[in-house]
């Protein structure tokens, strides 16, 4: 006789559906707490992936960001020391016409500058996916080139052109006898740092287009050309909807870059003082309230307000993608 067949044999004065019964619970039971042991031992195998990451975020992002709000709670004074002023400090910073005329910089130089260097790495990259040009590796790592440059460095080789006593614009005006505008100048100063961030930055945008246009599928453009298509047809019924998405990540990050603009005015600050203030940009104006003017406090206030408008003007723009994506 087997197992099943003893077990199949309920006790003395027990009905067989209630044995059974009882037994099929059991099963179920130990069944599920099985599963659960399962799932738990699945459950600790991913923290063990995602734990590493989880550190080093909290440590680098969550934790700094904390301080920060800790920071701006509190002000320093002469008499008493450091005291808890709750939200006083980002009541002053927002009446602040320093930071809003810094924020309103960085706001004109994102409407201008972003489209522009979009614009320009959206046609490298249509430029590159067209099949009309050759040795296209050769002109892709060119324009990718700039962006490989640290960003101090760049800043220092534009700076260096730019100055009318030095470098190009001054040998240009010794050479034709003439006197060029000053890119160092108040009025141009603005325009010469998106100049230098665009040659910076279009070469990174221009591989995120064009990865995107290698993904589109094939067969898109066999159909276009059986319907007889053209050039410009194909790009604006089949390249720019398939990267829409692309175009959206490119420009988020573009204006959390304009926003976080910092590394171009401070170089430049050393060789134009006159141009650049020390609120020239939200980050440059926390920086210098910081470390040269020692308001801790005020500067993590200014720097939390800046965040959350960023966070906030880059959520619009998601959503105005999403928008445009869902009706398209």
């Amino acid at each position: 006789m087997t197992v099943a067949h003893v077990h199949a044999q309920p006790p003395a004065g027990v009905s067989t559906e209630t044995y059974a019964t009882v037994a099929a619970t059991g099963t179920r039971a130990a069944g599920a707490t099985g599963g659960r042991r399962r799932r738990a031992r699945r459950d600790w195998a991913g923290w063990w992936f995602v734990g590493p990451f989880m550190l080093v975020f909290g440590l680098v992002f969550v934790a700094p960001l904390v301080y920060a709000i800790f920071l701006s709670l509190f002000r320093e004074t002469l008499i008493g020391g450091n005291s808890f002023v709750g939200l006083e400090n980002y009541a002053k910073a927002l009446v602040d016409p320093k930071f809003w005329e810094a924020m309103l910089r960085v706001s004109i130089f994102l409407l201008v500058q972003v489209p522009i260097m979009l614009g320009l790495g959206l046609f490298a990259a249509l430029a590159l996916d067209s099949a009309r040009l050759r040795w296209v590796p050769f002109y892709r790592l060119s324009i990718f080139l700039p962006y490989a440059v640290p960003g101090v460095v760049a800043v220092m080789i534009w700076g260096y052109m730019y100055g009318s006593q030095f470098g190009l614009v001054a040998d240009i005006n010794r050479f034709f006898g003439v006197e060029l505008p000053s890119p160092l100048a108040e009025n141009l100063i603005l325009l010469s740092i998106g100049n230098i961030v665009t040659w910076e930055f279009v070469g990174y945008n221009m591989l995120i287009f064009f990865s995107a246009l290698k993904a589109v599928p094939q067969e898109l453009y066999e159909a276009a050309e059986i319907d007889g298509a053209g050039a410009f047809r194909t790009i604006f019924s089949i390249k720019l909807p398939s990267i829409r998405g692309a175009i959206v990540i490119a420009t988020i990050f573009s204006v959390i870059g304009s926003f976080q603009l910092f590394n171009e005015p401070s170089i430049l600050q050393t060789i134009a003082p006159n141009s650049i203030t020390t609120y020239f940009t939200p980050n440059l104006y926390a920086f210098n309230l910081s470390f040269a003017g020692s308001q801790f406090n005020y500067a993590a206030a200014i720097a939390i307000v800046s965040g959350v408008i960023t966070m906030v003007v880059a959520y619009l723009v998601q959503l105005a993608g999403e928008k445009n994506e869902a009706t398209s």
